[in-house]
């Protein structure tokens, strides 16, 4: 295990490499379903940025689909997920031209968070630092430092940041010196400066294995704090720890950061396993969805509260998953995404039952030319690029290519290609997409 060296940057470099090497040694078998989604290309305006490694990463973010040429495949499930679908269908997705402006360089950022009533960016940088970057100005200023805490190493670091509605508070998500997984509580100044001296614990969860981290967390509409979690590592979840919502391994949590009685958080009520069991199934209080392999990146969408996540594929598949919500909630309550009884919508471990109600993905895509690490991903809600909305934008670590996937439309189209590392695609305080290069860029979506 690496921790903090004297050099960022020396850091950032080694942490690079490894990330790159990581889902190499991950073994998988597969067979299963399908529904098709036909793949149009846009106007490619991004110009050829660094090409993208050659090997592929394990729980590198998520992001990719199908090429243009190529019919973008997708499994329908044998059975209804269990999730409703909206009762009134999303709008069509138009023929968006989209390109591509660099905004800024950071040392190994892995995403983007956005302050309520804030215009600047919050830049999460792996080793264990939050810039804040006001895009109109250039000004850029470290808000929080937690290296010393932070293992910085492959698929660990700092990983994810999430702010209450109001602001005063935010939550980051990172791998501590031990390599378990950490949610903490921080105040937050006027001026966007963490209390890093009085950070409050949340939450520890013990990391198995040093990859499938996950790390991203949101606050929902609800004022919860939902929190991704991997299956804990290895390959082919040897534990079989996503198939058993008694463990937090390979789930998305949602917990209310209230402190309760002698707890550092409360369990919702209406969380699915709230009283202990959830269709006869038995799971822990904070689980909201299971049968996650590394659900590195998710996005709720602030319109429909549609849960959106880009799962990283074993060796074979990646997929995107959706859940509507039922009623005013968030969607994926109770929701088990299939991992590992299937790697996408193909068989897996045989020694895990299929339930038989399981949420397969609305798209999945094979290891090769679109890439092997899927990275997520937001739904476009902006005003910019119009004909973009409401599709769901993603990429892939490995090929470096973005698409939108226009669900209601039945499409994947290929929006722009060219990037490296492209570990996170986040809505900025505008609607407007961001895309995140783990080698150090950060692009704005722009109309092409």
């Amino acid at each position: 295990m690496m921790h903090r060296t004297p050099s960022r940057l020396a850091a950032a470099l080694l942490a690079s490499a490894l990330l790159a090497t990581a889902c190499a040694g991950d073994g998988g078998d597969d067979d299963s379903t399908a529904v098709v989604i036909t793949t149009t290309t846009t106007t490619n305006t991004e110009p050829a940025a660094t090409t993208a490694p050659s090997t592929a990463p394990t729980t590198a973010p998520p992001a990719t689909t199908a090429p243009a040429s190529t019919a973008a495949a997708t499994t329908a499930p044998t059975t209804a997920p269990p999730t409703a679908p909206p009762t009134t269908p999303p709008p069509v997705v138009g023929d968006p031209a989209v390109a591509s402006v660099r905004v800024a360089d950071f040392e190994a950022p892995v995403g983007i968070s956005i302050r309520p009533g804030d215009a600047a960016l919050y830049v999460i940088e792996q080793a264990g630092r939050v810039v804040r970057f006001d895009e109109a100005t250039g000004d850029r200023r470290v808000v929080a430092d937690i290296a010393d805490a932070v293992s910085f190493d492959g698929e660990q670091g700092l990983l994810g940041l999430a702010f209450t509605a109001d602001g005063a508070f935010a939550y980051l998500d990172y791998t501590d010196n031990s390599g378990d997984t950490n949610v903490a509580e921080y105040a937050v100044a006027p001026d966007g400066t963490f209390d890093t001296a009085n950070g409050r614990t949340l939450l520890v969860v013990d990391q198995p294995y040093a990859n499938h981290n996950g790390g991203d967390l949101a606050i929902g509409p609800d004022a919860m704090l939902y929190v991704a979690l991997g299956d804990g590592g290895s390959g082919g979840d040897p534990e079989r720890r996503a198939s058993n919502p008694t463990q937090l391994l390979g789930t998305i949590l949602r917990i209310d950061p209230t402190p309760s009685a002698t707890a550092a958080y409360t369990i919702p009520p209406d969380n699915p396993f709230a009283s202990g069991a959830f269709d006869g199934v038995a799971g822990a209080p904070e689980v909201w969805s299971w049968g996650l392999r590394n659900p590195w990146r998710f996005d709720i969408d602030p319109l429909t509260n549609d849960l959106w996540i880009a799962d990283v594929g074993q060796n074979r598949l990646e997929e995107v998953d959706v859940a509507s919500p039922n009623g005013s909630l968030v969607g994926g309550r109770g929701a088990n995404f299939g991992w590992s009884a299937f790697e996408g919508t193909d068989r897996f471990n045989d020694d895990v039952p299929d339930p038989g109600n399981l949420v397969f993905p609305v798209l999945t895509y094979e290891h090769g030319d679109d890439g092997c690490s899927i990275s997520g991903g937001a739904v476009y809600r902006g005003a910019a690029i119009a004909e973009l909305a409401p599709a769901f934008v993603y990429s892939d670590y490995c090929s470096g290519r973005v698409w939108a996937l226009d669900l209601a439309g039945g499409r994947n189209l290929t929006l722009l290609t060219g990037f490296s590392e492209v570990v996170s695609i986040d809505r900025g305080p505008s609607g407007e997409l961001y895309l995140v290069e783990r080698s150090g860029g950060l692009h704005r979506l722009v109309p092409g």
